[in-house]
């Protein structure tokens, strides 16, 4: 029997990140409810590639998926969505209002999956890599960008300190620029801000161990003197040392296969990655140091990467997968419809498609959309009503419509009076004479616009055809930089003209989309910049008013559509099918989507052996 449900009402949503065989159930419970022996499978559209979610490389929601179940942290979103402290991780207190001053506490017995204790050196690197306080002055790694893969090049220098944090001197933890305190127990950093900002309390995510990163970058073997080292280098703001724990921590914890060393996937969450084949699958198996309140149920989770959405419908119909959720197409709808046994929920997701033009380091010869004419009149062929009409309204219905807002969600508070100032009414329909007009006027000569996307998302596939089909007309030479590995190459100098793709929100935020539009921004992956929309950014950052907030987030938004900064499509339909083996899911809206109470999943009756 097939069960059908609406998933939770989509609600305003900010901090965004990129959007890309079943056993039987075990037999005996030890006391923290873990069912031994028990295994599920879900599938993802995209590999996991790195560990730390907290780089512009890194930072993609296939990564951060795993991520959350493996690295604990201070707080976390349930499906509400509201804010959940984890005490059981540790505590953060407000310690005073101005200067705002936060004190984080690590919990007495919470470990690292070696057993090394989670600690106030594995809070201060977070700091130090999460503010850049100790970066090295005006250093650009632009230069050291490989454009075919997103990572930085063997030539980057080795005298240099960059952590590639994308934090800024007016946001979040870039505005802590004083070195934190440690209590004398060695569990505890104070951070205090040089300003009052709105959402500290979502500044502090999972940290990454200390002694790994010290034994790695300054060739230490020892835990605690690894620790200790990188405190050190840290307090006295040693360049020297600061230059190789900023470089591991960039890309240590980057691998696309299980490494070697098994200290460079270390976890402290309920589960621990135990097994990770190159574009296969990775599994997790609950992490025996952990000590927490989201102690797991089922023993061992084996996520597979499957690209297409229709071949992970047909893994769940052959039993190969228990949990699916793909991006969806009329074609998914009409293949779920057809399958029994399952459970099916959909809804509008907190995930909205867009394209960003590059505004600087392009692929185009001329830098094309360094132009404003030529952003005009790109943004003027896109066809954006088609593709909600032709790709998404055959899976939601009337429910699929055009977003008209970079900020706001539709139905959010502000959006109608957002949409109504800004200029997003201009691109409503395609204009070819309009937009061939423009591009003459540009004076530009090499027409050609290189779009990355996802090569192995159909639907994308279809929007980048629909796209090249429109532009066409208006003299664009439309051509493919489409990739499997699309995520990691977002923000690459030289790699792409355009970028089709989808944000997901992460947190309730005010600020938390803001760096997609900050200058030098972690999400600002098209080098945009706008004096007044970053002195806004800076207002919004420390406004506690909700009324403020909301007309200062209008006239960025408006500015945004003015800049010709790019097109929004559509907010993402969703859909989560299980089958009748598994239970305990309940999608949230924001990231990590169905994952979110993972450690609540478990295996049913029917999933369970039978006795003989």
């Amino acid at each position: 029997m097939k069960r059908i449900s609406a998933a939770v009402a989509l609600t305003a949503a900010g901090a965004l990140v990129i959007s890309g065989c079943a056993a039987g159930g075990g037999e005996e419970v030890d006391d923290s409810g873990l069912v031994e022996g028990s295994s599920i499978t879900a599938a993802w559209n995209q590999p996991f590639y790195s560990m730390n979610g907290n780089t512009s490389f890194g930072n993609a929601t296939a990564n951060n998926n795993i991520n959350y179940l493996t690295l604990d942290g201070f707080n976390y979103y349930n499906n509400t969505p509201e804010l959940v402290k984890n005490e059981s991780f540790g505590s953060y207190e407000l310690v005073s209002e101005d200067p705002l001053t936060v004190k984080y506490t690590i919990a007495d017995g919470v470990n690292w999956s070696d057993g090394t204790p989670v600690d106030a050196a594995d809070l201060l690197l977070n700091w130090a890599a999460l503010s850049r306080s100790l970066d090295t002055p005006d250093f650009d790694p632009n230069d050291f960008t490989d454009p075919d893969t997103g990572e930085f090049t063997e030539s980057f220098p080795t005298d240099v300190v960059y952590f590639d944090s994308g934090a800024t001197p007016d946001s979040g933890l870039g505005l802590v620029k004083e070195t934190p305190e440690i209590t004398d127990d060695g569990r505890s950093i104070t951070l205090v801000y040089d300003k009052p900002f709105v959402d500290w309390e979502l500044q502090f995510p999972s940290p990454l161990p200390a002694h790994v990163v010290g034994k790695n970058a300054l060739g230490l073997d020892d835990n605690e003197e690894a620790k200790t080292a990188v405190i050190e280098a840290i307090e006295s703001n040693d360049a020297e040392a600061l230059a190789p724990i900023s470089s591991f921590w960039n890309s240590g914890f980057n691998f696309t296969e299980l490494p070697d060393d098994p200290e460079r996937y270390l976890a402290t969450g309920p589960y621990m990655i135990s097994d990770f084949v190159a574009d296969q699958f990775i599994t997790l198996t609950a992490n025996p140091e952990y000590k927490g309140e989201n102690a797991a149920n089922i023993e061992e989770i084996t996520i597979r990467f499957i690209p297409d959405p229709l071949a992970a419908v047909q893994a769940l119909e052959n039993g190969e997968v228990d949990i699916i959720s793909p991006q969806a197409t009329a074609d998914i709808k009409t293949a779920l419809d057809g399958i029994d046994s399952i459970t099916v929920l959909t809804g509008l997701e907190g995930t909205y498609e867009h394209v960003d033009l590059q505004f600087d380091q392009g692929k185009n010869t001329q830098n094309i959309f360094s132009n404003a004419k030529a952003r005009e009149a790109f943004m003027k062929v896109i066809p954006r009503a088609e593709i909600v009409e032709t790709l998404i309204k055959p899976i939601i219905g009337d429910d699929a419509i055009l977003r008209d807002s970079q900020l706001f969600v539709p139905g959010a508070e502000g959006y109608d009076e957002s949409v109504a100032n800004n200029t997003s009414a201009d691109y409503a329909e395609v204009d070819i004479e309009g937009a061939k007009a423009l591009l003459a006027e540009s004076g530009i000569t090499d027409t050609s616009v290189c779009i990355l996307y996802s090569s192995t998302n159909p639907r994308r596939v279809n929007e980048f055809a629909l796209i090249q089909a429109s532009a066409a007309q208006a003299g664009f030479n439309v051509t493919d930089c489409g990739s499997p590995e699309w995520g990691g190459l977002l923000g690459t100098p030289g790699a792409y003209d355009a970028s089709l793709f989808g944000w997901q929100s992460t947190s309730l935020g005010v600020t938390n989309s803001l760096p997609t539009f900050e200058t030098g921004g972690i999400n600002n992956l098209n080098f945009y910049s706008n004096e007044r929309v970053d002195e806004i950014i800076s207002e919004l950052n420390g406004t506690f008013d909700a009324e403020t907030q909301i007309e200062l987030q209008q006239e960025m938004d408006k500015l945004l559509w003015e800049d010709f900064y790019g097109v929004t499509i559509f907010q993402f339909p969703g859909v989560t099918a299980f089958s009748d083996r598994v239970e305990g899911i309940d999608p949230s809206i924001l990231a990590p989507t169905i994952f979110w109470n993972a450690w609540d999943w478990a295996v049913t009756d029917e999933g369970a052996p039978e006795e003989e």
